[in-house]
């Protein structure tokens, strides 16, 4: 296939852009955070919206993921004589990795497309039009107060991820299969530090929830105004921000252990 170099100039300046205006947005939205935290009623309902109906979904993914880990380690652990340290394979690989992954991708999926056909109704019926008439930002009434809501939602539903995977973990290792309650325990307790796994864990959660909420309200708040514009908007949430935390966690990942 022949690409004109007017085409490539096109799509390159269309590109840099759509990136631009992003950074623009996302500057905005950093530099309106105070603003939109003396509303706290705001986000509040956002907080709830985004966390505690995304709280069902994340608990019973983090039930079974931790089942699945139980089983699998169990049986991985046991060909070399070292099944006591179940505890500490659940606890490193929900608190390190599967916990802010798994949550941040199930966040993008439910959530994520909330906040993006929310927005982007809100678009097609004009009223982010009608704020701008009466002289009132949407980016600061509407935009603002859902990526604060985003901020703190994912980390909180993080934690209740590695904690429920932790139970489930417990049930399958101690209670079905017999490892020692103890053993299980003090190797979790000796193995997983604060600072290295558990602080690693929270920033991951803490960037993942930052890309995700943009993605979502950046998909909204750009969309094509029409039902079609709207439903391919959720499309690229899901896409774009799966990706993103993908990527990101292998970045992040490749840090800290450089570290």
């Amino acid at each position: 296939m022949n690409l004109h170099p007017e085409a490539v100039g096109r799509g390159v300046r269309e590109w840099l852009g759509a990136v631009g205006h992003a950074t623009r947005l996302l500057l905005r939205l950093i530099t309106l955070l105070p603003a939109a935290l003396r509303r706290p009623r705001l986000v509040v309902e956002q907080v709830h919206f985004l966390g505690n109906l995304s709280l069902a979904i994340i608990s019973v993914s983090g039930l079974f993921v931790g089942f699945v880990l139980g089983l699998q380690g169990y049986y991985t652990l046991q060909r070399y004589g070292s099944s006591e340290a179940l505890g500490l394979l659940v606890a490193l690989s929900l608190v390190r990795e599967l916990g802010p992954v798994v949550t941040a991708l199930l966040f993008a999926g439910r959530a994520g497309t909330a906040l993006t056909a929310e927005i982007g109704l809100m678009k097609s019926g004009e009223q982010l039009a009608a704020m701008e008439m009466m002289a009132v930002d949407p980016v600061q009434r509407v935009l603002a107060p859902r990526f604060i809501g985003g901020l703190i939602a994912l980390p909180l539903l993080s934690a209740v991820f590695s904690a429920v995977g932790i139970i489930g973990g417990w049930l399958v290792g101690v209670v079905l299969i017999g490892v020692d309650p103890g053993a299980f325990w003090s190797q979790m307790q000796n193995g997983v530090e604060v600072f290295a796994d558990v602080g690693n864990g929270v920033i991951k959660s803490v960037v993942f929830a930052l890309t995700v909420t943009f993605v979502a309200l950046l998909q909204g708040y750009l969309c094509q105004p029409t039902p079609e514009g709207v439903a391919h908007a959720t499309t690229r949430t899901v896409v774009m921000a799966s990706l993103a935390v993908l990527g990101l966690d292998f970045v992040l990942t490749a840090l800290m252990f450089s570290i």
